[in-house]
């Protein structure tokens, strides 16, 4: 239809219709035959889409590789109309109800496979969008067939790696904390990983933000009405002295947190645990029955470990970054020397130090100067006063007499070993457990931790604006200090994080996901 200025009545033109591009589909009940370019300018229920509407996405959602059974998965607004025109019959199947059909290439008509699917239209989706899964047989070719079907239907494209995630925070489905537990769950190697990781996805950490931010919520509402009704008999007394009480609270708690930081990043990243020990008490030997595997070469020859050797292990439940050092002693060569000037830095930089001597050679001179250089100055300091936790081995135990080692320096509590017949190692285990527990936190317990810098970044900014808040002698000065600490925990949830932040945030996503 063409409206002209010249023209008192619109004229009518005829417009050539396109042939069917997929004309062997018959998904009108009364036989006619659809238009796929037709059908996608029209909204019929949630079957086709419109133009407008935004790109609709499809992925494989399970690993790679053979498998029994593979899930992909589409988000969007053409989804109901994929699931229509690749499966029989053509009806949707119930909302959220697993229904066997039979898919097909929508170009040719040829069978692909016979799988569940699942219709899930928005809002009450994974994403908020309209959504299906197809739960197909996991051979390669299987998996292939159905991709290049869903890419030839007009309106549907490859998601990106977290887009779908994306789409759920979009959506208000998820907020940035837990977006990021879901991540940490996805990647979670160890137990105390997956428990973290589902507590953070559960939302704990986004409802503590947003209780902190309620509070400063509170505290800047009555700043404000002193401000503007101070003068005024209507407000109740020591409005402001509840707000500095309030704050005060706040302070404590973000405090509190700030300091248990780095446990949460240890967690997350994991624990740096360290080998250590004169030359041959057994530090090759432990390592590998650690991580059940050979890293270490293990040799009766002294000084045989000359570098540090580091492998990922989960210790107890807790993620580890396991290091073999070399034997603390003068270095006889140039080489030895650099090792052993390695194994101090790494000493440095251990969250927990495993320190091994020989139990059938305690008296030693390297012994001797073992206990007293690095035993000695860590069992001097409180856990309160060192980051770092001191676990004493004595290894050998197999060649100690029955009652045990003999006359030898004092020594502080230590746990008996042999490497050679495992004798002593639940112990050791167990204590490395609550040692990690300690400098790690125990994911099933407490409060939630904070696993990630920006977490830090934005409870410290958040800290710095309540200390404004407290030298403001201002009022208007002092309510400004409230909404940026109250600005830095929305950011915390995703409530004003930048395009920047989030695109870091879900590039660690898989596709599919």
């Amino acid at each position: 239809v063409v409206h002209s200025p010249t023209r008192l009545y619109p004229r009518r033109i005829p417009v050539p219709v396109p042939e069917p591009q997929f004309p062997h589909l018959n998904l009108d009940s009364g036989g006619a035959i659809w238009n796929v370019r037709y059908a996608l300018c029209r909204r019929q229920g949630s079957g086709a889409p419109a133009l407008s509407s935004g790109a609709t996405i499809f992925a494989l959602s399970s690993g790679q590789g053979r498998c029994g059974i593979a899930v992909i998965r589409t988000s969007g607004p053409a989804s109901g109309y994929a699931l229509r025109i690749l499966t029989a019959p053509r009806d949707l199947p119930a909302a959220r109800k697993a229904s066997l059909r039979l898919l097909s290439d929508p170009r040719s008509g040829e069978p692909l496979d016979r799988a569940l699917v699942l219709w899930f239209p928005g809002p009450r989706s994974f994403t908020g969008e309209d959504c299906v899964e197809f739960h197909v047989h996991g051979g390669p070719a299987v998996v292939s067939g159905i991709l290049q079907a869903l890419g030839s239907v007009p309106g549907l494209r490859p998601a990106e790696a977290g887009e779908f995630t994306r789409r759920a925070f979009a959506h208000g489905k998820l907020n940035l904390t837990e977006v990021e537990g879901l991540a940490d769950l996805i990647h979670a190697e160890t137990e105390a990983q997956r428990r973290q990781a589902l507590r953070q996805l559960d939302g704990e950490l986004g409802h503590l933000c947003r209780s902190w931010a309620g509070t400063l919520t509170k505290a800047l509402a009555h700043v404000e009405a002193y401000i503007d009704f101070g003068e005024d008999d209507d407000l109740e007394e020591g409005v402001l002295e509840q707000a500095d009480v309030e704050v005060r609270a706040l302070e404590v708690a973000l405090g509190a947190h700030l300091r248990d930081a780095r446990r949460g990043q240890r967690l997350r990243s994991g624990a740096h645990v360290v080998v250590t020990g004169p030359p041959n008490a057994g530090k090759s030997s432990l390592v590998n029955l650690l991580s059940r595997k050979p890293v270490s070469i293990v040799s009766p020859e002294p000084g045989t470990t000359r570098d540090v050797l580091e492998t990922p292990v989960d210790l107890a439940g807790f993620p580890v970054l396991l290091s073999d050092t070399a034997g603390l002693r003068e270095g006889t060569g140039p080489v030895e020397q650099e090792g052993v000037r390695r194994a101090w830095e790494r000493l440095e930089q251990a969250d927990v130090i495993v320190a091994m001597l020989d139990a059938s050679d305690l008296a030693s001179p390297s012994s001797r100067n073992f206990l007293d250089t690095v035993v000695a100055p860590m069992g001097s300091q409180s856990p309160s006063e060192s980051n770092q936790r001191l676990v004493l081995v004595l290894n050998k135990s197999d060649l100690l007499p029955p009652e045990g080692p003999g006359p030898g320096p004092d020594l502080p509590p230590n746990l008996l070993l042999s490497c050679l017949t495992g004798e002593g190692l639940h112990d050791l285990l167990e204590a490395l457990r609550k040692e990690l527990a300690a400098v790690c936190g125990d994911p099933s317990t407490g409060s939630p931790l904070l696993t990630r810098a920006r977490h830090q970044h934005h409870l410290k900014g958040c800290l710095d604006a309540l200390s404004h808040y407290k030298q403001s002698k201002d009022l208007a000065l002092a309510a400004e200090a409230l909404r940026v600490a109250r600005g830095h925990l929305t950011c915390l949830t995703g409530g004003g994080g930048t395009e920047e932040i989030l695109d870091i945030i879900f590039r660690d996503f898989c596709v599919g996901k």
